[in-house]
């Protein structure tokens, strides 16, 4: 299903065009994420809660984007601190030019087969419009500069231990971009004791 290209040049272009405003939005913490029901890519409940403690990079991701090759550094960052108590979490949507159609089980195949991720996928779930997900409701509506409409596949909020969002990333922001990696390392260090254990 994936290998269906025939929009590839139309929509690789459409995320390209938003290299010109990568930018790292650094602001005071947002509230802390309220602990919302979530379910994995392969039908299981999973609360946020069940993430509480841990440094987070939550991303709105696509299979047919330009930027879709980001999951390689997602799942490098999933791999390089993962035992340090850092989790990338992962939601499909198909909110933008249609780059993400196909059903949950698709996708995941996808992602495993292709970029070999191993971090926790969600459901797909809908950032923008009136289907808007509980979570995304909260990231949009956060105090300036960290709220506002989410603007492409692969937008970024990094999230600290205590649940509060600390920046928001343009999804032009490569995972392994020096400042992010900085920013991660920072915050996993931040608290001293051992880090809770990946789920």
């Amino acid at each position: 299903m994936f290998h269906d290209m025939t929009n590839w040049t139309t929509a690789a272009l459409a995320c390209l065009g938003l290299a010109a405003t990568a930018q790292l939005t650094r602001a005071e913490p947002g509230p802390g994420l309220p602990d919302l029901p979530l379910v994995r890519i392969d039908g299981t409940p999973e609360p946020l809660g069940a993430y509480r403690g841990r440094v987070l990079l939550l991303v709105n991701v696509a299979s047919r984007c330009g930027f879709t090759p980001q999951y390689a550094g997602l799942q490098q960052l999933h791999e390089r601190y993962a035992d340090r108590g850092f989790a990338v979490l992962a939601f499909p949507s198909n909110d933008f030019a249609g780059q993400e159609p196909g059903s949950n089980a698709e996708i995941a195949e996808f992602c495993r087969a292709t970029y070999a991720v191993g971090f926790p996928m969600f459901e797909k779930l809908h950032v923008q419009g009136p289907e808007q997900h509980p979570l995304y409701a909260h990231l949009t509506r956060l105090p300036a500069p960290l709220g506002g409409p989410v603007s492409w596949n692969f937008q970024k909020y990094l999230v600290d231990r205590d649940g509060r969002v600390v920046e928001r990333l343009a999804p032009a922001v490569a995972p392994l971009d020096a400042k992010l990696v900085e920013r991660i390392e920072g915050l996993l260090g931040a608290e001293a004791g051992e880090a809770p254990a990946s789920p």
